[in-house]
């Protein structure tokens, strides 16, 4: 594993340059594994689920799609396999192990896995394939999940904007990819709306959405260096940080808790689970998180292929149909002033009718 190189960056948007990735890792998959295989009187229906390097415990999107086909597995009464990457050389043995398995339909998990996805699934047109977090294949048996986060990061991005006592907030991301900066880009104009509406100049640290530039790991593997960006946001003058990096989330979260006990009061957002479950180490410290209902498009799509009812039409998730949503303020509720709640609904509610259109190059076509 090649380690980050040097860092550079600016007061207000910063660039975190890498010597190499950790996408540029190579190794072997491990053989995908059973489990449970269903309870007794279970069907032979297998539905199996490839993770993305970050693996199904980086307390994110990998484990929240792991989560949902296990609950897939008791409430439907399915087998399930699953194969855990650790770099990106692992997707497609991974992903052919799965085929050799005989899976009926196999979730691949992330941007990152869709040109594995591509060929096996043009290798095996038998089998079912759903990737989630990339509508880029046209094929007839692979169905895209994809997600309109920019929609709940402007909520979240307003909300912050609201709390922050220093005047500025932060965010970076991991790499430079589509489903990273819609994150940041709907952060960025829920800020930007607050600003606009309450006639304040709250700053945003970490991301320019005109030029599209911001700070970036360039991993989502080494939780360090999310430590690193966190800490760079903090010293800038950010008391309310956005990680968009998957595990690197926990080396935000990390860096907070202890620019905190050192006398800071920063918060952090979570994204794509609800944090305050998935992450409970950093209750003390979590705002809301910007959340991908991905367990409840997993179980949904399972259960229409099951019945024999698969469709490659894209999912695309958004506020209206709960496929994305702001997180509840857990431990931080009081904190939240009963007007900004109201706010929050009210712009959502805006979104929703479309009242308030909120764009990103990112954003998927519906």
């Amino acid at each position: 594993m090649s380690l980050p190189g040097a860092l550079k960056r600016s007061a207000t948007v910063g660039t975190i340059t890498l010597g190499a990735t950790a996408l540029l890792l190579t190794g072997c998959g491990a053989a995908p594994a059973p489990s449970g295989g269903g309870t007794a009187g279970a069907s032979d229906y297998l539905g199996c689920i490839v993770s993305d390097a970050g693996g199904f415990d980086d307390q994110s999107f990998n484990q929240s799609s792991y989560e949902g086909l296990k609950k897939t597995q008791t409430d439907l009464g399915i087998k399930i396999k699953q194969a855990e990457s650790t770099t990106k050389a692992d997707f497609e043995p991974n992903l052919n192990q799965m085929a050799n398995a005989g899976c009926n339909l196999t979730f691949t998990v992330g941007f990152l896995l869709a040109d594995a996805t591509k060929k096996v699934a043009t290798s095996d047109a038998s089998a079912h394939f759903a990737i989630i977090d990339d509508n880029s294949i046209n094929l007839p048996n692979v169905k895209p999940v994809v997600y309109d986060t920019a929609q709940a990061a402007f909520l979240a991005g307003y909300a912050s904007a609201a709390q922050t006592k220093t005047g500025k907030v932060g965010t970076f991301g991991g790499i430079n990819i589509p489903t990273v900066t819609i994150f940041m880009d709907g952060f960025a104009d829920g800020v930007k709306y607050y600003n606009e509406k309450k006639g304040k100049s709250v700053q945003l640290l970490g991301w320019d959405k005109k030029t599209q530039q911001g700070v970036f790991t360039n991993t989502f593997d080494v939780v360090q260096e999310g430590t690193k960006a966190t800490n760079n946001l903090l010293n800038d003058g950010a008391d309310i940080i956005m990680p968009v990096a998957g595990p690197l989330g926990k080396g935000a979260g990390d860096a907070i808790l202890a620019a905190n006990t050192a006398g800071k009061d920063a918060k952090l957002v979570w994204v794509d689970s609800d944090g305050y479950l998935t992450a409970p180490a950093f209750k003390a410290v979590l705002l809301t998180s910007v959340m991908k209902k991905m367990g409840e498009a997993v179980e949904n799509i399972v259960k229409d292929d099951k019945d024999g009812k698969f469709d490659p039409t894209p999912y695309v998730g958004t506020l209206e149909n709960d496929g994305v949503a702001l997180a509840p303020f857990h431990d931080l509720d009081s904190s939240v002033t009963a007007d900004t709640k109201s706010e929050l609904d009210a712009i959502r509610k805006d979104i929703i009718s479309g009242t308030l259109k909120i764009e990103s190059p990112a954003s998927p076509k519906k």
